[in-house]
């Protein structure tokens, strides 16, 4: 099983640490990078193949990472000579991949069960899952509806709505998929998950009870070094 990790983007939101590092490279509690957090956890899903695509200060992640023997799988990188979005990196190596495999961001913080989503993918025989998170967008006011006329008809206090959310993990089909990537194209995953559906191929969203955050700001970052220094055990694999 192979899986392609995006990991050249150059973390801006999270400056000014990715200046400096990589953010895939950005330590939890331990000083474990959040990347090889989430290796660690695809390994235990049976992944043994992953291509990190990279891009800003690939070097690091080379160094660090070297071709996984530390971690019992194989390693290879895929360089992008520019950004080329959160999709744009599968035009390069698609013929590498097997007939479906993960795609995921380098920077998840999350206690996804990767083997069950895979398993999902299977059995409903899907060109693409979207791993997707439940949350609750809360409305900080009263919202008030109207006609035409500017008369009211509604009220609602502080109203909460539930929303699906991608949390950045991907199993996708690779023939599926060829369409709609070449080399050197940039393209972001929306838009090939968009493309996807307008061509009639079935996107499936997965959405079990996960823990998930996005770790894309200093505060979000502090977060999820406190989330993986009280739950540890929660996030790494067993074994």
């Amino acid at each position: 099983m192979q899986a392609v990790i995006m990991a050249g983007g150059r973390g801006t939101r999270l400056g000014p640490y990715t200046a400096l590092f990589p953010k895939p490279l950005m330590p939890l509690g331990d000083g474990m990078p959040v990347l090889e957090l989430l290796l660690r956890q695809l390994r235990a899903a049976g992944v043994d193949e992953v291509v990190l695509a990279v891009n800003h200060l690939h070097h690091l992640l080379r160094a660090f990472f070297g071709e996984g023997e530390r971690l019992g799988m194989r390693i290879s990188y895929s360089l992008e000579d520019a950004p080329l979005g959160t999709a744009g990196p599968l035009g390069a190596v698609l013929d590498r991949l097997g007939e479906r495999f993960f795609v995921t961001n380098g920077d998840l913080l999350t206690t996804l069960d990767f083997g069950a989503m895979l398993r999902a993918h299977d059995a409903a025989g899907a060109d693409a899952t979207v791993a997707s998170f439940r949350r609750e967008v809360k409305i900080d006011f009263g919202l008030l509806e109207t006609d035409a006329r500017m008369r009211m008809t509604g009220y609602t206090e502080k109203p909460s709505y539930p929303h699906l959310v991608s949390m950045g993990c991907y199993v996708l089909r690779r023939d599926a998929v060829r369409a709609h990537v070449a080399p050197n194209r940039y393209l972001d995953m929306p838009d090939l998950m968009r493309a996807m559906v307008a061509a009639g191929q079935e996107v499936l969203c997965h959405a079990p009870e996960c823990r998930w955050l996005d770790i894309g700001r200093p505060d979000d970052y502090a977060l999820a070094q406190e989330l993986f220094q009280t739950s540890r055990d929660t996030f790494l694999p067993r074994g």
